[in-house]
């Protein structure tokens, strides 16, 4: 249980709504941990999300990146087993609907997503523009010496 509260910040700052949200996010009690999730560094500037999403189609998915947030969705259509009029005796597969969000730094883009033996992977990239880049800036100096002004040490030692 969250024993602070932020909406003080919200009233007090402009700008910083996204960061104090992100923080309610994070605090939040009862984080959803349906459908599990791995998330891997596959290279320098690379990630790869993996979704166990085993039971849903191709068509029952659906991911949508906007703005800084990745968000992955399942719905799964009628019930197969309605068509057949057989009847479920114990249900250990979940097969309810899900949504699953994911904050997404700067510059991070959505590359390609696949499904493969019932694990959704979603490959992003983080892609930063050459004006973002550090560049480095030519340092240029005359070769001539600065004259030196006779006396002066003398003057400082006196």
């Amino acid at each position: 249980m969250r024993t602070f509260d932020l909406t003080p910040f919200y009233r007090s700052t402009v700008g910083f709504d996204r960061f104090f949200s992100l923080l309610d996010q994070a605090t939040a009690d009862g984080s959803p941990g349906y459908p599990p999730y791995n998330i891997e560094r596959t290279g320098e500037n690379a990630y790869r999300i993996s979704v166990a999403v085993s039971g849903f189609a191709l068509a029952e998915l659906s991911i949508v990146a906007k703005e800084n947030t990745l968000t992955i969705k399942g719905e799964k259509v009628a019930n197969e087993n309605d068509k057949e009029k057989s009847e479920v005796l114990y249900r250990g597969i979940a097969a309810r609907a899900f949504e699953r969000a994911f904050q997404l730094a700067d510059f991070v883009v959505v590359k390609n997503a696949s499904l493969e033996n019932g694990l959704l992977h979603v490959d992003l990239v983080r892609e930063i523009p050459e004006a973002k880049k550090p560049r480095n800036i030519p340092i240029s100096g005359s070769v001539q010496n600065a004259p030196v002004i006779e006396g002066t040490a003398e003057k400082a030692a006196a």
